[in-house]
């Protein structure tokens, strides 16, 4: 069993990586957010990629449009087609809002965990990400356990894989890397 510390480190890190991967606005994606980014990078050894990620905020006249633009495309209206949904649905049941949603919601629903009113699918990264958060804060070993391998690990991979084939800037190459670098930490090692 974790401690409590550990557990609440977990549930950030968590928080975090969903909160990354929501639609880029300025009262999260400033200095502070990238700053905080910059020093876990480092934190976890990954220099050039926070020098990657430095270097492309320098670089750019507006880096939260640039965002805003690469999350468009990759996760909401790309042409021809969305790059990489961010919905397990899509990868598990080859359409949005499948059983898979539904099974989801239901697991939700079991641990005490509600989506307020007019929230996006129950299937999004995003969702879930707070889900494990919950369960992280929660300190419910089993559950996250459970919901990683049933839900979560059955679809990641291959979304994550389009995302870091697709992605143009290195800021959702990096998300990406961290969330299943976590995922695949708690999963296997409970860390």
């Amino acid at each position: 069993m974790q401690n409590q510390s550990s557990t609440d480190h977990i549930a950030t890190l968590y928080l975090f990586c969903a909160q990354s991967m929501q639609y880029p606005e300025k009262i999260w994606a400033n200095d502070q957010y990238f700053e905080k980014l910059c020093f876990l990078l480092e934190t976890l050894g990954e220099i050039e990629q926070s020098q990657k990620l430095q270097a492309a905020c320098k670089q750019s006249k507006d880096f939260l449009e640039d965002l805003q633009v690469e999350h468009t495309r990759l996760f909401i209206n790309g042409v021809p087609h969305v790059a990489a949904p961010p919905y397990g649905s899509v990868y598990i049941d080859k359409t949005l809002r499948g059983q898979y949603s539904d099974k989801i919601s239901g697991f939700y629903n079991t641990h005490g965990y509600r989506l307020k009113e007019g929230a996006d699918l129950p299937d999004s990264l995003v969702h879930q990400l707070e889900f494990l958060s919950y369960l992280a804060r929660d300190n419910n070993q089993q559950a996250e356990e459970e919901f990683l391998r049933r839900f979560f690990l059955p679809w990641f991979p291959i979304f994550a894989g389009r995302v870091k084939e697709e992605a143009e800037h290195p800021f959702y190459h990096i998300i990406i890397s961290l969330i299943d670098f976590f995922t695949k930490e708690e999963e296997e090692y409970g860390v």
